[in-house]
Protein backbone atom coordinates (compact mmCIF):
# COMPACT_ATOMS: atom_id res chain seq x y z
CA UNK A 1 0.00 0.00 0.00
CA UNK A 2 1.56 3.42 -0.68
CA UNK A 3 1.97 5.87 1.92
CA UNK A 4 1.46 9.52 1.51
CA UNK A 5 5.35 9.65 1.08
CA UNK A 6 5.27 7.63 -1.57
CA UNK A 7 2.39 9.04 -3.29
CA UNK A 8 4.15 12.63 -3.05
CA UNK A 9 7.22 10.72 -4.37
CA UNK A 10 5.40 9.33 -7.21
CA UNK A 11 4.26 13.08 -8.27
CA UNK A 12 7.33 14.89 -7.35
CA UNK A 13 8.96 12.03 -10.10
CA UNK A 14 6.34 12.68 -12.84
CA UNK A 15 7.34 16.25 -12.65
CA UNK A 16 10.56 15.85 -12.81
CA UNK A 17 12.28 15.16 -16.37
CA UNK A 18 15.47 15.11 -14.82
CA UNK A 19 14.79 11.94 -13.40
CA UNK A 20 14.46 9.75 -16.55
CA UNK A 21 18.38 9.70 -16.62
CA UNK A 22 20.52 7.07 -15.09
CA UNK A 23 20.06 6.39 -11.85
CA UNK A 24 23.42 7.42 -9.44
CA UNK A 25 24.15 6.03 -5.98
CA UNK A 26 22.65 8.28 -3.37
CA UNK A 27 24.98 11.06 -2.67
CA UNK A 28 25.35 9.91 0.71
CA UNK A 29 26.83 7.02 -0.39
CA UNK A 30 29.23 8.77 -2.81
CA UNK A 31 30.74 10.88 -0.09
CA UNK A 32 30.98 12.63 3.19
CA UNK A 33 28.73 15.18 4.60
CA UNK A 34 24.89 14.03 3.41
CA UNK A 35 22.83 16.81 2.94
CA UNK A 36 19.05 17.19 3.03
CA UNK A 37 18.58 17.92 -1.00
CA UNK A 38 14.79 19.06 -0.15
CA UNK A 39 16.09 21.63 2.06
CA UNK A 40 18.64 22.71 -0.18
CA UNK A 41 16.15 22.74 -3.49
CA UNK A 42 13.15 24.09 -0.98
CA UNK A 43 15.56 27.21 -0.20
CA UNK A 44 16.92 27.63 -4.28
CA UNK A 45 13.54 27.53 -5.82
CA UNK A 46 12.56 30.39 -3.44
CA UNK A 47 16.14 32.11 -4.21
CA UNK A 48 15.83 31.08 -8.06
CA UNK A 49 12.52 31.60 -8.81
CA UNK A 50 12.68 35.28 -9.93
CA UNK A 51 15.51 34.72 -12.07
CA UNK A 52 14.31 31.65 -13.86
CA UNK A 53 10.70 33.48 -14.32
CA UNK A 54 13.16 36.63 -16.13
CA UNK A 55 14.74 34.29 -17.97
CA UNK A 56 11.87 33.23 -19.30
CA UNK A 57 10.60 36.88 -20.10
CA UNK A 58 13.64 37.62 -21.61
CA UNK A 59 14.00 34.07 -23.90
CA UNK A 60 10.46 35.05 -25.32
CA UNK A 61 11.26 38.72 -25.97
CA UNK A 62 14.69 39.33 -26.63
CA UNK A 63 15.75 35.60 -28.38
CA UNK A 64 13.57 33.02 -29.45
CA UNK A 65 11.92 35.46 -32.48
CA UNK A 66 8.90 32.92 -33.16
CA UNK A 67 7.93 32.81 -29.20
CA UNK A 68 4.96 35.10 -30.35
CA UNK A 69 5.84 37.53 -27.81
CA UNK A 70 9.33 38.48 -29.36
CA UNK A 71 10.22 42.25 -29.33
CA UNK A 72 13.78 42.69 -30.80
CA UNK A 73 17.46 41.35 -30.47
CA UNK A 74 19.64 42.54 -27.33
CA UNK A 75 20.56 45.98 -27.36
CA UNK A 76 17.73 47.15 -29.73
CA UNK A 77 14.44 49.53 -28.39
CA UNK A 78 11.14 47.94 -28.82
CA UNK A 79 8.20 50.36 -28.78
CA UNK A 80 4.97 49.28 -28.35
CA UNK A 81 2.59 52.09 -29.28
CA UNK A 82 -0.40 49.90 -27.97
CA UNK A 83 -1.63 49.28 -24.89
CA UNK A 84 -1.62 45.55 -23.17
CA UNK A 85 -4.58 43.51 -24.05
CA UNK A 86 -5.82 39.74 -23.60
CA UNK A 87 -3.43 38.81 -26.15
CA UNK A 88 -0.31 39.43 -24.45
CA UNK A 89 0.01 36.40 -21.82
CA UNK A 90 4.43 36.69 -21.77
CA UNK A 91 4.04 38.88 -18.24
CA UNK A 92 1.57 38.46 -15.89
CA UNK A 93 -0.34 40.95 -14.29
CA UNK A 94 0.82 43.30 -17.60
CA UNK A 95 0.06 47.03 -16.83
CA UNK A 96 -1.80 48.62 -19.49
CA UNK A 97 -2.38 52.23 -18.93
CA UNK A 98 0.96 53.12 -19.96
CA UNK A 99 2.35 51.87 -23.23
CA UNK A 100 5.26 50.09 -23.01
CA UNK A 101 9.57 50.15 -24.66
CA UNK A 102 12.14 47.11 -23.84
CA UNK A 103 15.36 47.27 -24.21
CA UNK A 104 16.86 43.92 -23.07
CA UNK A 105 20.54 44.91 -23.07
CA UNK A 106 24.01 42.69 -23.31
CA UNK A 107 26.29 44.36 -20.80
CA UNK A 108 29.13 42.31 -21.48
CA UNK A 109 31.26 43.64 -23.94
CA UNK A 110 30.62 47.31 -23.40
CA UNK A 111 28.11 49.64 -22.12
CA UNK A 112 24.73 50.60 -23.19
CA UNK A 113 23.94 54.32 -23.51
CA UNK A 114 19.82 55.09 -23.14
CA UNK A 115 19.24 58.63 -24.79
CA UNK A 116 15.96 60.23 -23.93
CA UNK A 117 14.03 63.39 -25.48
CA UNK A 118 12.40 66.16 -23.58
CA UNK A 119 8.55 65.30 -22.37
CA UNK A 120 6.12 67.26 -22.00
CA UNK A 121 6.04 67.90 -17.74
CA UNK A 122 2.01 67.22 -17.91
CA UNK A 123 3.00 63.49 -19.53
CA UNK A 124 4.22 60.81 -16.89
CA UNK A 125 7.15 58.62 -18.34
CA UNK A 126 9.56 56.32 -16.72
CA UNK A 127 12.29 54.03 -17.49
CA UNK A 128 12.87 51.33 -15.06
CA UNK A 129 16.19 49.55 -15.16
CA UNK A 130 15.68 45.95 -13.76
CA UNK A 131 18.60 43.23 -13.77
CA UNK A 132 18.77 39.18 -14.11
CA UNK A 133 17.92 39.09 -10.65
CA UNK A 134 15.17 41.38 -10.45
CA UNK A 135 16.78 44.15 -8.89
CA UNK A 136 15.10 47.84 -9.59
CA UNK A 137 18.73 49.45 -9.68
CA UNK A 138 17.54 52.87 -11.43
CA UNK A 139 14.91 54.45 -12.97
CA UNK A 140 15.13 57.87 -15.60
CA UNK A 141 11.62 59.79 -15.86
CA UNK A 142 9.32 61.85 -14.33
CA UNK A 143 9.84 61.67 -10.97
CA UNK A 144 13.57 60.37 -10.87
CA UNK A 145 15.80 62.55 -13.28
CA UNK A 146 12.93 65.23 -14.24
CA UNK A 147 10.92 65.92 -17.81
CA UNK A 148 14.42 66.87 -19.57
CA UNK A 149 16.46 65.24 -22.26
CA UNK A 150 20.04 63.40 -21.38
CA UNK A 151 21.77 60.79 -21.58
CA UNK A 152 22.63 58.21 -19.38
CA UNK A 153 24.74 54.94 -19.08
CA UNK A 154 24.01 51.60 -18.25
CA UNK A 155 27.24 49.16 -17.33
CA UNK A 156 27.88 45.44 -16.40
CA UNK A 157 28.63 43.95 -12.60
CA UNK A 158 32.13 44.13 -14.35
CA UNK A 159 32.67 47.24 -16.31
CA UNK A 160 35.71 49.43 -15.03
CA UNK A 161 35.57 52.03 -17.99
CA UNK A 162 35.61 56.23 -17.92
CA UNK A 163 32.47 58.11 -17.99
CA UNK A 164 32.33 60.13 -21.09
CA UNK A 165 31.60 63.92 -20.85
CA UNK A 166 27.94 64.04 -21.74
CA UNK A 167 26.33 61.63 -19.74
CA UNK A 168 24.25 62.45 -16.70
CA UNK A 169 24.41 59.13 -14.48
CA UNK A 170 25.59 55.86 -14.07
CA UNK A 171 23.82 52.71 -13.58
CA UNK A 172 24.99 49.72 -12.68
CA UNK A 173 23.75 46.00 -13.38
CA UNK A 174 24.49 43.22 -11.04
CA UNK A 175 23.95 40.77 -13.89
CA UNK A 176 25.44 40.51 -17.30
CA UNK A 177 21.63 41.53 -19.16
CA UNK A 178 19.02 43.49 -17.88
CA UNK A 179 16.09 45.17 -19.61
CA UNK A 180 15.16 48.55 -19.45
CA UNK A 181 11.74 49.06 -19.18
CA UNK A 182 9.57 52.41 -20.18
CA UNK A 183 6.55 53.37 -19.53
CA UNK A 184 5.04 56.39 -20.99
CA UNK A 185 1.35 57.66 -20.32
CA UNK A 186 -1.56 57.34 -22.48
CA UNK A 187 -3.48 59.96 -21.92
CA UNK A 188 -6.75 58.86 -23.58
CA UNK A 189 -7.19 56.17 -26.61
CA UNK A 190 -6.86 59.65 -28.95
CA UNK A 191 -3.43 60.25 -27.74
CA UNK A 192 -1.40 56.91 -29.40
CA UNK A 193 0.42 59.78 -31.70
CA UNK A 194 1.78 61.69 -28.61
CA UNK A 195 2.94 58.20 -27.06
CA UNK A 196 4.22 57.37 -30.68
CA UNK A 197 6.08 60.80 -30.35
CA UNK A 198 7.69 60.32 -27.30
CA UNK A 199 8.75 56.73 -27.97
CA UNK A 200 10.45 57.74 -31.49
CA UNK A 201 12.81 59.83 -28.66
CA UNK A 202 14.23 57.08 -27.23
CA UNK A 203 17.44 55.72 -28.13
CA UNK A 204 19.56 52.90 -27.00
CA UNK A 205 23.07 52.97 -28.70
CA UNK A 206 27.00 50.64 -27.81
CA UNK A 207 28.67 53.56 -26.12
CA UNK A 208 31.02 52.71 -28.72
CA UNK A 209 28.54 54.19 -31.27
CA UNK A 210 27.82 56.55 -28.78
CA UNK A 211 31.22 58.44 -29.02
CA UNK A 212 31.58 57.36 -32.92
CA UNK A 213 34.35 54.97 -32.48
CA UNK A 214 34.59 51.39 -33.98
CA UNK A 215 33.71 48.63 -31.16
CA UNK A 216 36.69 46.95 -30.05
CA UNK A 217 35.32 43.88 -28.19
CA UNK A 218 32.38 41.00 -29.30
CA UNK A 219 30.25 39.38 -26.91
CA UNK A 220 31.01 35.45 -27.37
CA UNK A 221 27.77 33.62 -29.13
CA UNK A 222 25.56 31.86 -26.55
CA UNK A 223 23.29 28.84 -26.71
CA UNK A 224 20.15 30.25 -24.97
CA UNK A 225 18.35 26.99 -23.50
CA UNK A 226 14.95 27.35 -24.89
CA UNK A 227 12.32 27.90 -22.35
CA UNK A 228 8.38 27.51 -22.09
CA UNK A 229 5.68 27.21 -19.13
CA UNK A 230 5.85 23.39 -18.94
CA UNK A 231 9.90 23.25 -19.23
CA UNK A 232 9.57 25.56 -15.97
CA UNK A 233 8.17 23.21 -14.09
CA UNK A 234 10.26 20.15 -15.19
CA UNK A 235 14.01 21.95 -15.49
CA UNK A 236 13.41 24.44 -12.77
CA UNK A 237 17.03 24.29 -11.65
CA UNK A 238 18.93 23.38 -14.71
CA UNK A 239 17.69 27.06 -15.90
CA UNK A 240 18.97 28.30 -12.81
CA UNK A 241 21.88 26.80 -13.46
CA UNK A 242 22.60 28.41 -16.46
CA UNK A 243 21.34 32.02 -15.59
CA UNK A 244 23.65 32.38 -12.94
CA UNK A 245 26.80 32.37 -14.65
CA UNK A 246 25.59 36.11 -15.80
CA UNK A 247 25.03 37.05 -11.93
CA UNK A 248 28.64 37.37 -10.21
CA UNK A 249 27.85 36.42 -6.56
CA UNK A 250 27.08 38.95 -4.31
CA UNK A 251 28.07 38.90 -0.66
CA UNK A 252 24.20 38.19 0.73
CA UNK A 253 24.37 35.60 -1.85
CA UNK A 254 27.59 33.28 -0.71
CA UNK A 255 25.81 30.86 1.25
CA UNK A 256 22.96 30.38 -0.82
CA UNK A 257 24.94 29.86 -3.79
CA UNK A 258 27.05 27.50 -1.40
CA UNK A 259 24.34 25.28 -1.06
CA UNK A 260 22.93 25.27 -4.69
CA UNK A 261 26.53 24.50 -5.60
CA UNK A 262 26.49 20.93 -3.75
CA UNK A 263 23.34 19.93 -5.98
CA UNK A 264 25.23 20.94 -9.06
CA UNK A 265 23.85 24.22 -9.68
CA UNK A 266 25.64 27.55 -10.32
CA UNK A 267 29.25 28.12 -10.71
CA UNK A 268 31.47 26.52 -8.35
CA UNK A 269 29.41 23.09 -8.86
CA UNK A 270 31.55 20.22 -8.98
CA UNK A 271 28.96 17.97 -11.07
CA UNK A 272 25.81 18.54 -12.80
CA UNK A 273 22.55 18.72 -11.66
CA UNK A 274 21.59 16.11 -14.09
CA UNK A 275 23.98 13.42 -12.01
CA UNK A 276 22.17 13.63 -9.21
CA UNK A 277 20.57 10.11 -7.65
CA UNK A 278 17.40 9.09 -7.90
CA UNK A 279 16.22 9.43 -4.60
CA UNK A 280 18.05 13.33 -4.00
CA UNK A 281 16.38 14.18 -7.46
CA UNK A 282 12.96 13.28 -5.78
CA UNK A 283 13.95 14.92 -2.72
CA UNK A 284 14.55 17.70 -4.74
CA UNK A 285 10.96 17.64 -6.68
CA UNK A 286 9.62 17.68 -2.89
CA UNK A 287 11.74 21.01 -1.72
CA UNK A 288 10.31 22.96 -4.96
CA UNK A 289 6.93 21.89 -3.98
CA UNK A 290 6.90 23.18 -0.60
CA UNK A 291 9.15 26.51 -2.08
CA UNK A 292 5.80 26.82 -4.32
CA UNK A 293 3.86 26.48 -1.46
CA UNK A 294 5.26 29.36 1.03
CA UNK A 295 5.79 31.61 -2.59
CA UNK A 296 2.21 31.42 -2.79
CA UNK A 297 1.23 31.83 0.97
CA UNK A 298 3.69 34.79 0.86
CA UNK A 299 2.12 36.42 -1.97
CA UNK A 300 -1.63 35.95 -0.28
CA UNK A 301 -0.51 37.31 3.15
CA UNK A 302 1.84 40.63 1.32
CA UNK A 303 2.10 43.60 3.47
CA UNK A 304 -1.13 45.13 5.05
CA UNK A 305 -4.61 44.26 5.08
CA UNK A 306 -6.59 47.46 4.70
CA UNK A 307 -10.23 47.40 3.55
CA UNK A 308 -9.56 43.98 2.18
CA UNK A 309 -6.81 45.45 -0.33
CA UNK A 310 -3.17 44.16 0.46
CA UNK A 311 -1.08 47.12 -0.13
CA UNK A 312 2.89 46.53 0.67
CA UNK A 313 6.25 47.78 -1.38
CA UNK A 314 7.26 44.30 -2.21
CA UNK A 315 9.43 45.26 -5.38
CA UNK A 316 13.04 47.22 -4.77
CA UNK A 317 16.84 47.11 -5.44
CA UNK A 318 19.47 44.39 -3.63
CA UNK A 319 19.46 46.77 -0.42
CA UNK A 320 15.47 46.57 0.02
CA UNK A 321 15.33 42.89 -0.14
CA UNK A 322 18.51 42.75 1.78
CA UNK A 323 18.80 39.02 1.17
CA UNK A 324 15.17 38.10 1.71
CA UNK A 325 14.49 35.88 -0.83
CA UNK A 326 11.24 35.14 -0.28
CA UNK A 327 9.96 39.00 -0.49
CA UNK A 328 12.32 38.87 -3.51
CA UNK A 329 10.20 35.93 -5.18
CA UNK A 330 6.57 37.03 -3.68
CA UNK A 331 7.30 40.08 -5.65
CA UNK A 332 8.34 38.34 -8.93
CA UNK A 333 5.33 36.46 -8.27
CA UNK A 334 3.07 39.07 -7.89
CA UNK A 335 3.65 41.51 -10.79
CA UNK A 336 7.60 40.54 -12.46
CA UNK A 337 8.91 44.29 -13.56
CA UNK A 338 6.64 45.86 -10.34
CA UNK A 339 8.24 49.19 -9.62
CA UNK A 340 9.34 50.82 -6.15
CA UNK A 341 6.90 52.46 -4.09
CA UNK A 342 8.47 56.03 -4.59
CA UNK A 343 7.53 55.47 -8.71
CA UNK A 344 4.00 53.21 -8.40
CA UNK A 345 2.00 51.68 -5.26
CA UNK A 346 0.19 48.32 -6.57
CA UNK A 347 -2.81 47.69 -4.01
CA UNK A 348 -4.25 44.46 -4.71
CA UNK A 349 -7.15 42.32 -3.62
CA UNK A 350 -9.06 39.12 -4.29
CA UNK A 351 -11.47 39.63 -1.61
CA UNK A 352 -14.27 42.13 -1.12
CA UNK A 353 -14.87 44.46 2.21
CA UNK A 354 -16.00 41.23 4.15
CA UNK A 355 -13.37 39.04 2.95
CA UNK A 356 -15.65 36.98 0.72
CA UNK A 357 -13.47 35.86 -2.50
CA UNK A 358 -14.37 37.87 -5.87
CA UNK A 359 -15.94 36.21 -8.53
CA UNK A 360 -18.04 37.17 -11.44
CA UNK A 361 -19.90 34.34 -11.90
CA UNK A 362 -21.87 34.84 -8.87
CA UNK A 363 -21.84 38.80 -7.42
CA UNK A 364 -21.67 42.18 -8.76
CA UNK A 365 -19.65 44.65 -7.06
CA UNK A 366 -19.29 48.19 -6.52
CA UNK A 367 -16.17 50.06 -5.60
CA UNK A 368 -16.72 53.69 -4.32
CA UNK A 369 -14.26 56.85 -3.70
CA UNK A 370 -16.16 59.44 -1.42
CA UNK A 371 -16.02 62.62 -2.74
CA UNK A 372 -12.48 64.81 -3.20
CA UNK A 373 -10.80 60.92 -1.81
CA UNK A 374 -9.44 59.78 -5.21
CA UNK A 375 -5.94 58.11 -5.14
CA UNK A 376 -3.41 60.64 -4.29
CA UNK A 377 -0.81 60.80 -7.19
CA UNK A 378 1.34 63.10 -8.91
CA UNK A 379 0.78 61.24 -12.22
CA UNK A 380 -1.70 59.90 -12.27
CA UNK A 381 -3.88 56.35 -10.24
CA UNK A 382 -5.55 53.08 -12.57
CA UNK A 383 -7.72 49.93 -11.33
CA UNK A 384 -7.06 47.02 -13.94
CA UNK A 385 -9.22 44.07 -14.16
CA UNK A 386 -7.41 40.73 -14.48
CA UNK A 387 -8.71 37.39 -14.84
CA UNK A 388 -7.95 35.47 -10.72
CA UNK A 389 -7.14 31.74 -11.97
CA UNK A 390 -4.11 33.54 -14.64
CA UNK A 391 -3.51 37.21 -13.31
CA UNK A 392 -3.58 37.72 -17.04
CA UNK A 393 -6.54 40.66 -18.98
CA UNK A 394 -9.70 39.56 -19.93
CA UNK A 395 -11.30 39.46 -23.32
CA UNK A 396 -14.53 41.53 -22.93
CA UNK A 397 -17.25 43.21 -25.29
CA UNK A 398 -15.95 46.70 -24.63
CA UNK A 399 -12.70 46.24 -24.64
CA UNK A 400 -11.91 47.97 -21.57
CA UNK A 401 -9.49 46.50 -18.92
CA UNK A 402 -8.94 49.65 -17.00
CA UNK A 403 -10.09 52.50 -15.56
CA UNK A 404 -7.66 55.34 -14.79
CA UNK A 405 -7.64 58.88 -14.08
CA UNK A 406 -7.50 60.47 -17.34
CA UNK A 407 -11.19 58.84 -18.23
CA UNK A 408 -13.07 60.65 -15.05
CA UNK A 409 -14.43 63.80 -17.26
CA UNK A 410 -16.28 60.89 -19.16
CA UNK A 411 -17.61 59.16 -16.25
CA UNK A 412 -20.93 59.90 -14.03
CA UNK A 413 -20.48 61.13 -10.47
CA UNK A 414 -22.75 60.99 -7.70
CA UNK A 415 -25.28 63.77 -6.45
CA UNK A 416 -22.86 64.05 -3.24
CA UNK A 417 -19.62 64.06 -5.64
CA UNK A 418 -18.43 60.43 -4.76
CA UNK A 419 -17.51 58.13 -7.54
CA UNK A 420 -18.94 54.31 -7.73
CA UNK A 421 -17.21 51.84 -10.25
CA UNK A 422 -19.40 48.77 -11.38
CA UNK A 423 -17.31 45.62 -11.53
CA UNK A 424 -19.06 43.08 -13.01
CA UNK A 425 -19.14 40.32 -15.92
CA UNK A 426 -22.31 41.92 -17.72
CA UNK A 427 -23.23 45.25 -18.27
CA UNK A 428 -24.91 47.64 -15.51
CA UNK A 429 -27.06 49.57 -18.08
CA UNK A 430 -26.49 51.92 -20.57
CA UNK A 431 -26.57 54.83 -18.15
CA UNK A 432 -24.30 52.76 -15.78
CA UNK A 433 -21.80 51.81 -18.38
CA UNK A 434 -19.06 55.02 -18.23
CA UNK A 435 -18.22 53.25 -14.69
CA UNK A 436 -18.43 49.98 -15.63
CA UNK A 437 -14.68 47.94 -15.18
CA UNK A 438 -16.09 44.13 -17.13
CA UNK A 439 -14.91 41.48 -14.66
CA UNK A 440 -14.51 37.56 -15.64
CA UNK A 441 -17.37 35.08 -15.07
CA UNK A 442 -15.27 33.33 -12.23
CA UNK A 443 -12.36 34.38 -10.40
CA UNK A 444 -11.51 38.17 -10.31
CA UNK A 445 -8.12 39.97 -9.28
CA UNK A 446 -7.95 43.58 -9.13
CA UNK A 447 -4.64 46.18 -8.81
CA UNK A 448 -4.63 49.34 -8.21
CA UNK A 449 -1.47 51.68 -9.44
CA UNK A 450 -0.66 55.07 -8.35
CA UNK A 451 1.95 56.16 -9.96
CA UNK A 452 4.13 58.68 -8.47
CA UNK A 453 2.24 58.51 -5.26
CA UNK A 454 2.26 61.77 -2.80
CA UNK A 455 4.24 61.85 -0.55
CA UNK A 456 2.44 64.44 2.28
CA UNK A 457 -0.50 63.47 3.74
CA UNK A 458 -3.33 62.61 2.00
CA UNK A 459 -0.69 59.45 1.31
CA UNK A 460 -0.66 56.41 0.70
CA UNK A 461 2.80 55.95 1.89
CA UNK A 462 4.05 54.69 4.24
CA UNK A 463 3.33 51.54 2.45
CA UNK A 464 -0.11 50.00 4.39
CA UNK A 465 0.46 53.02 6.93
CA UNK A 466 -0.33 55.97 4.64
CA UNK A 467 -3.54 58.88 5.65
CA UNK A 468 -5.16 57.62 2.49
CA UNK A 469 -6.74 54.02 2.20
CA UNK A 470 -8.49 52.92 -0.50
CA UNK A 471 -12.31 52.02 0.32
CA UNK A 472 -13.57 48.24 -0.28
CA UNK A 473 -15.07 46.02 -2.47
CA UNK A 474 -18.73 45.86 -1.97
CA UNK A 475 -21.41 43.10 -3.12
CA UNK A 476 -23.91 44.77 -5.13
CA UNK A 477 -27.39 44.63 -3.40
Amino acid sequence: MLTKRDLLRSAALAAMTATTAKSFPALAQDRPGFFKAKDIAEAGFIYGLPIVMNYAVMYEYAIDRNSGQFKAPFNQIKNEPNVYTYKDTAIVTPNSDTPYSFVWMDLRAEPIVLSVPAVDPKRYYSVMLCDGNTYNYGYIGSRATGSEAGDYMVVGPDWKGATPPGIKKVFRSSTQFSLAGYRTQLFNPDDLDGVKKVQAGYKAQTLSAYLKQPTTTASAAIDFPKIDKELVKTNFFEYLDFALQFAPVQENEKEIRAQLARIGVGPGKTFNFKDLSLEDKLEVGLGMKEGQRKVDEAVANVGKDVNGWRISSLPGDSAHYNGDWLKRAAAAQAGIYGNDAAEAMYPLTRVDGNGQALDGSKKNYTLTFPADQLPPVNAFWSLTMYDGKTQLLIENPINRYLINSPMLPSMKTNADGSLTLYIQNKSPGADKEANWLPAPNGPIYLVMRLYWPKAEPPSILPPGEGTWKPPAIMAAN
